[in-house]
């Protein structure tokens, strides 16, 4: 991660603040110029399904392009996400609206930008939806990633019984 956002998260674990609802591994990082700028590969279990994960990537500023931009306190909304069944599937206490659950939850400014992880559970085709997109106070943005785990001919135990 970079200073900055260690510096962001280290501030908000002092305060007491949660950066979401599951932790990350960062499982790769790729330089992608000469200055420095990075794209970072983060590993995040769903807390509540075991036996998914995804990995989401997104993008890391340098120092040097900050100075360079002038836009010292956030990094892009762009990000990627795909997840996978990587154990035996047993799905625990979701939020089985249309508007989902957050999953997981990552600042990508010093204080207001979010990438966020949302996960929909679509009943009709028995499939968790995992939906990255960034959270802002004001000005939304349109940029999005979407991945999907079937749950059709897999054995999945519910801790609360499978929604009827």
């Amino acid at each position: 991660m970079s200073r900055l956002r260690n510096l962001v998260l280290s501030a908000a674990v002092l305060a007491g603040v949660s950066t979401g609802a599951a932790s990350a591994d960062v499982v790769g990082k790729v330089g992608v110029d000469w200055i420095g700028n990075d794209i970072l590969v983060d590993a995040v279990a769903d807390p509540e399904v075991k036996g998914v994960t995804c990995h989401v990537s997104y993008f890391d500023r340098s120092v040097i392009d900050r100075v360079k931009n002038g836009n010292w306190f956030e990094d892009p909304s762009n990000s990627a996400i795909s997840c996978h069944q990587t154990g035996p599937i047993e799905i625990g206490d979701i939020d089985l609206s249309k508007g989902g659950d957050e999953v997981f939850k990552s600042g990508i400014s010093l204080v207001w930008k979010k990438l966020v992880v949302t996960r929909i559970y679509d009943k009709q085709n028995d499939t968790l939806i995992y939906l990255a997109h960034s959270r802002e106070l004001t000005n939304g943005s349109a940029k999005m990633a979407i991945s999907t785990v079937s749950l059709y001919g897999q054995t999945v135990t519910w801790k609360k019984g499978k929604p009827q």
